[in-house]
């Protein structure tokens, strides 16, 4: 079983979107998988009911309560923790020592990268980010690929201790597909593969742990 969490402190930065899409490549890939849901919001959880009916439905979790762990069936094969906005490192110490890597959302503006550098600051003092144990993925999201300032951006993130592992272009689709349980997975025409080979970098470098 492999446990991937979705964080940033910064709130709106698609840490849901980024969680339920790599959910859905999971389950259409056959895994039985698990969202844990710990955002007060609840979003995830309501993408979740949305796909109660599909054969790739995701069985989904409050992880605002401290007994989650207890509930997720013994044969799950995956788990995407979508953490709440505002945590930081202190406040994500249990899911830390289970997880087998961290994405983190970052979108191109001052503000966003701003706050990202001082989660990021807290996750590399965490011991198992500090001893290499745990893998932390920058993901460029929301992006404007042709726009200088999507450009500089990207720029900043490389320059960062953590890797830049994927870059999404901003998408309305996201927003669409959110509201009827669904992921760009789901579909095979040929206006979606543009955006699905946005996350094949994403998916590579979770997969190699």
């Amino acid at each position: 079983m492999k446990t991937w969490l979705v964080a940033c402190s910064k709130g709106g930065v698609g840490k849901t979107t980024i969680a339920t899409q790599l959910v859905a490549n999971a389950a259409l890939s056959g895994l039985r998988t698990v969202l844990v849901d710990a955002d007060p919001q609840g979003s995830a959880t309501r993408w979740c009911e949305r796909r109660a009916g599909m054969a790739s439905a995701v069985l989904p979790l409050d992880g605002t309560r401290k007994a989650w762990r207890k509930r997720v069936p013994e044969d799950t094969q995956r788990i995407i923790l979508d953490a709440p906005a505002g945590s930081m490192a202190d406040n994500l110490g249990e899911v830390l020592e289970i997880a087998d890597a961290v994405v983190v959302p970052v979108q191109p503006s001052a503000l966003d990268i701003e706050a990202s550098v001082r989660f990021l600051e807290s996750l590399g003092r965490h011991p198992r980010v500090r001893k290499g144990k745990l893998r932390v993925g920058l993901v460029g999201n929301r992006l404007k690929p042709n726009t200088n300032a999507s450009q500089q951006a990207m720029d900043v993130l490389r320059a960062w201790p953590f890797p830049l592992v994927a870059q999404l272009r901003d998408s309305q689709a996201y927003v669409v597909l959110t509201g009827l349980g669904k992921s760009l997975f789901d579909y095979h025409s040929a206006q979606v593969r543009d955006h699905q080979a946005d996350w094949q970098p994403l998916l590579k470098w979770l997969q190699k742990d």
